[in-house]
């Protein structure tokens, strides 16, 4: 079973019953939520509220929706069951639009008493009509009487089109929701002015994520735009390779002054990669993976890895090496992937199960070297030694892929997506 692909009326499916991918009724659709979008798009459609037997009303992200029948919603996957609780840039559309008089042209009047959304792409969603049903004119009685209904385009509710004033607190409130390279796409799709008023208003991690998933030139440009200090607490934000990257395309003036106003420990990892070559082990690796000495046990390497902060690549592996355990460390002794501590008991020291078979790599190692490495073993993470034996930092296969592709792959791939995906 798959959801419709013709649009669906909303007063259509409320009540109707949820079910789990076992067929198990698990509470009755109450609401839409929907979320109003810059740039002339149809609102989306972010999910359904749901109330459980318990009379607790919770939310369903629309990428669980399975099916929409006219008996039922069918759902999959695992759902939070936290209480749901609006958040200010969103809308419920029967609660909230429902029954919400609308001006019409030559001065009558209406009101909405029907929304339809319509699936654009795989489990996404947007506004499509709304029905109207006109009312009568100031100081006319009509008891009883009902008035002449009609269908129109979303874009002519004054409620579902954002205005000048709107557009920067809804557009932030919608990248707070966003991964960083959706908001790089938002960023790119700007005119300038309009860029900077936004980047003036998200938080530093925010957009030293997004700057990241940009273009290397925009990157520049962003970056060149910001006062200094702002530039600088921007980079130690961001990943020290990918830091390391921008810097290099900075004028040297420039790059100088923000490593100087840079926190010394940030500043030193960045200047530690910037000594190697774009395509080597060591101009590719990020000098924090997860380090720990031999007596380490695996509870503890096991809260290492569950580090929000970490991506699935780092989070892989862990490196066994000598104090000290800040890259550059001591004697570099192995490595011991995740899945085999999932394996060990708790209190076991992580020494005993250390894998030292493989030759790391070298921080001068080329581009197919490195490829070849990843190809070989199966590995999303490499170590990095140098000469002394000393851990120096690893290579993740989202950086080797990264350094794979066309210089201007991120340009390409914003400036060729079309409307569809852009929705």
């Amino acid at each position: 079973m798959s959801v419709s692909s013709s649009a669906v009326f909303i007063s259509r499916i409320r009540g109707l019953p949820v079910l789990d991918a076992r067929g198990d009724q698990t509470g009755r659709v109450r609401d839409v939520v929907i979320q109003l979008r810059t740039q002339g798009r149809a609102p989306r459609v972010k999910g359904l509220v749901v109330e459980l037997f318990a009379r607790r009303r919770i939310f369903v992200p629309m990428v669980r929706v399975h099916a929409i029948d006219a008996s039922q919603v069918v759902i999959e996957g695992q759902v939070d069951t936290r209480r749901f609780s609006k958040r200010e840039a969103e809308t419920l559309v029967i609660d909230e639009l429902f029954d919400r008089a609308v001006p019409r042209p030559e001065g009558r009047r209406a009101a909405i008493y029907d929304v339809s959304m319509r699936p654009t792409r795989a489990r996404e969603w947007e506004v499509d009509d709304v029905a109207l049903r006109e009312l009568p004119a100031a100081g006319r009685f009509a008891l009883g009487k009902r008035g002449a209904t009609t269908i129109v385009e979303w874009r002519e509710i004054p409620n579902l089109v954002l205005n000048s004033k709107q557009v920067n607190d809804h557009l932030l409130a919608q990248m707070a929701d966003m991964r960083p390279a959706d908001v790089a796409r938002e960023l790119h799709d700007m005119s300038a002015d309009r860029r900077a008023e936004v980047i003036e208003a998200l938080d530093d991690d925010q957009l030293a994520d997004a700057l990241e998933e940009l273009p290397e030139d925009e990157q520049v440009e962003v970056l060149s735009a910001l006062d200094h200090e702002r530039a600088a607490d921007i980079l130690e934000e961001m990943n020290p390779d990918d830091a390391a990257d921008l810097i290099k395309e900075l004028p040297a003036e420039m790059a100088e002054d923000l490593l100087q106003r840079m926190e010394p420990e940030e500043a030193a990892d960045v200047r530690g990669l910037m000594i190697y070559a774009d395509l080597t082990a060591g101009g590719m690796m990020t000098p924090e993976p997860v380090v720990l000495g031999p007596d380490a046990t695996v509870a503890e390497a096991l809260a290492r890895v569950r580090d929000e902060e970490l991506t699935p690549a780092l989070a892989s592996m862990v490196f066994i090496c000598r104090p000290p355990l800040d890259t550059p460390s001591g004697r570099f002794l192995g490595m011991v992937h995740t899945q085999r501590l999932l394996r060990e008991a708790p209190s076991l020291m992580v020494s005993g199960m250390v894998d030292d078979s493989l030759e790391p790599l070298g921080p001068h190692s080329g581009l197919a070297e490195v490829s070849r490495y990843f190809a070989t073993y199966n590995l999303v993470v490499a170590p990095v030694v140098n000469d002394e034996n000393q851990l120096v930092g690893a290579v993740a296969v989202d950086d080797l892929v990264d350094h794979m592709l066309p210089e201007d792959w991120r340009g390409t791939q914003m400036d060729g997506e079309d409307e569809v995906s852009r929705a």
